[in-house]
């Protein structure tokens, strides 16, 4: 709990909210909608903190999500622990 705390923390501080709801879609995806998308496993927080990394396009349409190389792994982890968490799943 304590790490789905720091990545809300993380998202909250980030410029995520310019694209990203946590409801709502605004350009991207609301961040529940891909927490029902994608199971909470360790693979897929990898694959999150990639996107979140190194941005992407494609999978929720044409519009790209902008890159955050600045962003540590670890935190990019929590971070997608995090919005993983939004559907009430818990990691396995």
């Amino acid at each position: 709990a304590d790490i789905i705390a720091q990545g809300a923390s993380l998202v909250k501080a980030s410029d995520c909210k310019t694209c990203h709801h946590e409801t709502n879609k605004i350009i991207g995806p609301a961040h529940t909608d891909v927490a029902k998308k994608y199971e909470f496993t360790k693979a897929n927080v990898e694959y999150l903190a990639g996107k979140i990394i190194n941005g992407g396009t494609g999978v929720w349409g044409e519009i790209p999500m902008s890159a955050h190389p600045d962003v540590a792994q670890a935190d990019a982890e929590k971070m997608a622990r995090y919005v993983l968490s939004l559907d009430g799943e818990t990691e396995h």
